[in-house]
């Protein structure tokens, strides 16, 4: 599945480098990668497994703000909910990173 385009989530400056052909190697992307948006509960449930105690995330701005300003992204935020919601259920502590070189295209536009 492919959350890179769901949901409200806008471009991001990763999007833009990575599907300009030559900037990766093989051509591929990243739109699909782990695909944590849908498998997050799978994927805490691995934590757990392990024992991990705390989570670190990073929070991408194109799925809270896709057009850089006005109204946040409800389901966007609601992911991240769901998310932080999981990870204390499970007795797992999450830590979000704000910014993780995934600036909204919309915002790079305008002069970053």
């Amino acid at each position: 599945m492919r959350a890179v385009n769901e949901d409200g989530r806008g471009s991001s400056t990763w999007d833009s480098f990575s599907h300009t052909p030559g900037n990766i190697k093989d051509g591929s992307t990243g739109d699909v990668a782990l695909d944590h948006y849908h498998r997050y509960r799978d994927d805490v449930q691995l934590m757990k497994a392990l024992g991990a105690k705390s989570y670190r995330f990073s929070i991408a701005w194109p799925r809270i703000f896709p057009e850089v300003t006005g109204t946040p992204n409800l389901k966007g935020l609601d992911f991240y909910k769901r998310l932080a919601d999981e990870l204390l259920a499970n007795d797992i502590t999450p830590f979000a990173t704000l910014y993780h070189w995934d600036l909204p295209q919309a915002l790079q536009d305008k002069g970053g």
